[in-house]
């Protein structure tokens, strides 16, 4: 294997890498936000069981609402930041493949 070679296989080797750790922290994100976000599902339900008049039960239901179009607003701004930072990682300066 010549000297170009090699450090092409190298290049490969580490692009391989940080794939595999964004993708890894890609779905540790997804894990713990469907992990939260089945928390505060329930912990909403029980609020609404709760609910003592049909106002109340309005104002909680709009209350999860927001917080889970926040959350999920959120969560998609974070995985896109990993997603980007993948490509980045990828490509160099020129807008080619890192390698040659």
């Amino acid at each position: 294997m010549n000297n170009n070679n090699l450090e092409n296989f190298q290049k490969a080797l580490k692009i391989l890498g940080e794939w595999q750790e964004g993708w890894h922290a890609i779905s540790t994100e997804m894990t713990d936000f469907t992990k939260r976000s089945f928390e505060d599902g329930a912990a909403t339900v029980e609020k609404l069981i709760g609910a003592m008049s049909l106002d109340q039960a309005v104002a909680i239901q709009g209350d999860f609402a927001k917080r889970i179009l926040d959350a999920y607003m959120h969560e998609l701004s974070k995985i896109g930041g990993i997603y980007a930072q993948l490509l980045k990682n990828s490509y160099d300066g020129s807008g080619r493949h890192g390698l040659s």
